[in-house]
């Protein structure tokens, strides 16, 4: 079964007058963290300048799932190597002890845009910022650089 076979939606309009919308699954995580309890759900729009590097490699207290609405941003975690996300894809990262080493624009002369939604634990910062001293200690787990 596909995936637009195992989410597909029926819609049926009340109001026949008008056409009704197209639904895309865009990604789906399968087997995605839970959320942690009584977490916050907040949802940002962050635009990065031309060349912008992003914030500085940070964790989140829960998963987040995102959405490029414009440009393309360089988007690392621990563990994986760099990929490029363009405008019209999605990302995930599962939160937690997982290091995000780079969310910055991919772009030198445009403005790249994302929207994300975290789910935060609660009395946490939406992002924590990890130190120069754990990103050398932890400098085993991140993936081999070109």
């Amino acid at each position: 079964m596909s995936i637009d076979q195992a989410h597909a939606h029926q819609l049926e309009s009340p109001d026949k007058s008008g056409p009704l919308p197209k639904i895309e699954i865009v990604a789906t995580v399968p087997g995605a963290p839970p959320a942690p309890e009584g977490a916050e759900a907040m949802t940002i729009l962050v635009t990065l300048p031309p060349d912008s590097p992003g914030a500085p490699p940070h964790r989140h207290s829960g998963p987040a799932y995102g959405y490029v609405v414009k440009g393309a941003i360089n988007f690392e975690l621990e563990g994986e190597p760099v990929r490029v996300v363009r405008a019209g894809e999605a990302f995930w990262e599962p939160g937690g002890d997982v290091i995000h080493y780079q969310d910055g624009n991919h772009l030198a002369d445009e403005e790249s845009a994302f929207v994300v939604t975290m789910f935060c634990a609660p009395g946490q910062p939406m992002l924590i910022p990890v130190s120069p001293q754990e990103l050398e200690a932890r400098r085993d787990r991140r993936a081999p650089r070109a």
